[in-house]
């Protein structure tokens, strides 16, 4: 007989967190959303149908064992909630704060396609964890037994640390180099802490710092140090640096001062935000502080930038949009935050150029688009139309438009390092092994820009075909 706490979903009404009001947390970078109370946790996860087909489960990258998770906090069990999220996922508590809910599992659960609304599966999952850290339950690394062999892991974002600890929990030697002070890529330098507050990510490096995991920080490879030596003392390599060269926007005044890159921009941002001195931001270059902003993109780095200059006291803030608000790639929600807090969208427009005066960027100049055909995504392309140009104001303009990777084989020395036509690194999609032998690559390196939970995935599956290959017999591994 099923549990009379589940299936509760006809009788309770979907309940999020609460979130501070926007005149409120416009005013400082901490998250927005409350932690659930216990009690409220259970009720909401009482919420699961407990269906046959978990369609939550299926369109989740890590297959977590989300109906599992949801009736074992439904029923006072949240100890055994939190060794059932972590089995599958490194890091629940940071994808329950940033994972796109709306477009992979909750925007597959059943009871929302039945219209009683979906169950707050992210709020779970990071009340699950955060619950577990403060009481003690998420316990440090330490192997069974130390292996001999050593893995080197180029970049500290997600699909690096999640390799890192798995390889680290079997026993492996594991470094990770990384070019930022601090470990944790997008996580620490990329997401705003209104959506991520940087203890989370923290508390998390520390934990595998402590479990015997060395991180070489401020490294530059091929610079610092050589691909070669690395590779030469170590018996893996795992390549995880992310993609973190921006797509660029050109036409007349591009070169105008006050035209900035979004990485660039959210980085100056978060590491003031963690204390630290960055002198473009306090000679404004990097600050929104009195200032007219215009965002140009529509993905979810574009609204971390257009809710960070909302934050650092713009007087306007306006993200430009070639589609319109249904085609947009950006979290649905992060959009809806985004407006409560101010942030003004102006659809269907594209930038063709900037205007300036004395070298400094005072406008951009818009292009009025229209939706035509549909693309073979089966996206509408944008088509202009003529004669409905106009000047948007702007003191600062953020470049939001996507990533691409860098030149890996080039700026390594390494060409039998194959990428593809889209100079992505070309990697097995069960083993994540590259055209180098022992050399593997995870994450956006491999994808192209995406998200966190992927890049986990991928960790994670490296991992496991990294300790295959060492447990293989030498004569195997010696044939490759």
């Amino acid at each position: 007989m099923a549990d009379q706490r589940m299936l509760q979903f006809v009788s309770v009404p979907r309940d999020m967190p609460e979130k501070r009001a926007p005149n409120l947390r416009k005013q400082d970078f901490n998250e927005i959303y409350a932690e659930y109370a216990q009690a409220k946790a259970e009720e909401q996860s009482g919420r699961c149908s407990q269906c046959g087909v978990p369609y939550c489960q299926s369109h989740c990258p890590l297959h977590n064992n989300i109906p599992d998770w949801l009736r074992l906090t439904a029923t006072d069990r949240l100890e055994e909630a939190y060794e059932v999220s972590q089995a599958t996922n490194t890091f629940p508590e940071i994808c329950g704060r940033i994972c796109p809910q709306d477009r992979l599992c909750e925007g597959n659960c059943v009871i929302e396609q039945s219209g009683h609304g979906t169950v707050t599966i992210g709020s779970v999952e990071k009340f699950i964890t955060d619950t577990a850290w403060e009481k003690g339950w998420v316990k440090p690394i330490v192997p069974a037994a130390e292996r001999t062999e050593k893995v080197a892991i180029i970049g500290a974002g997600p699909g690096g640390l999640a390799a890192a600890d798995a390889l680290r929990r079997k026993g492996v030697q594991v470094t990770v180099y990384d070019r930022y002070d601090r470990a944790g890529g997008l996580m620490m330098y990329g997401i705003p802490g209104f959506k991520l507050e940087k203890h989370v990510v923290q508390r998390r490096v520390d934990q595998m710092a402590e479990g015997g995991i060395r991180f070489v920080l401020n490294c530059n490879i091929g610079e610092d140090v050589s691909f070669e030596e690395i590779r030469a003392s170590h018996d893996a390599v795992l390549i995880a640096t992310g993609v973190y060269k921006s797509r660029d926007l050109r036409g007349p005044g591009a070169g105008a001062g006050g035209i900035v890159r979004a990485i660039d921009y959210l980085t100056a941002s978060n590491k003031v935000s963690l204390g630290d001195d960055v002198a473009e931001y306090a000679s404004g270059e990097l600050n929104a502080a009195g200032k007219k902003v215009v965002v140009i993109g529509g993905g979810d780095t574009a609204m971390d930038c257009v809710r960070t200059a909302i934050r650092q006291g713009a007087t306007s803030v306006k993200c430009l949009y070639r589609r319109d608000r249904a085609n947009m790639p950006g979290s649905q929600r992060e959009t809806q935050n985004a407006e409560e807090e101010g942030v003004e969208f102006v659809w269907l427009s594209a930038p063709k150029g900037f205007a300036d005066k004395d070298s400094m960027v005072s406008g951009v100049m818009v292009q009025r688009m229209r939706l035509g055909q549909p693309d073979a995504s089966g996206r509408q392309t944008p088509e202009v139309i003529e004669g409905a140009d106009y000047i948007e104001e702007a003191d600062l303009v953020v470049k939001a438009l996507g990533f691409e990777p860098e030149e890996l084989p080039v700026l390594w020395d390494q060409p039998e390092l194959e990428v593809t036509r889209w100079g992505t690194i070309k990697a097995d999609f069960r083993s994540h092994e590259t055209s180098l032998p022992g050399v593997y690559a995870v994450g956006d390196i491999v994808r192209g820009a995406s998200l966190v939970v992927w890049a986990i995935r991928d960790g994670r599956e490296a991992a496991d075909a990294i300790l295959a290959r060492f447990d293989q017999p030498a004569a195997s591994v010696a044939a490759e």
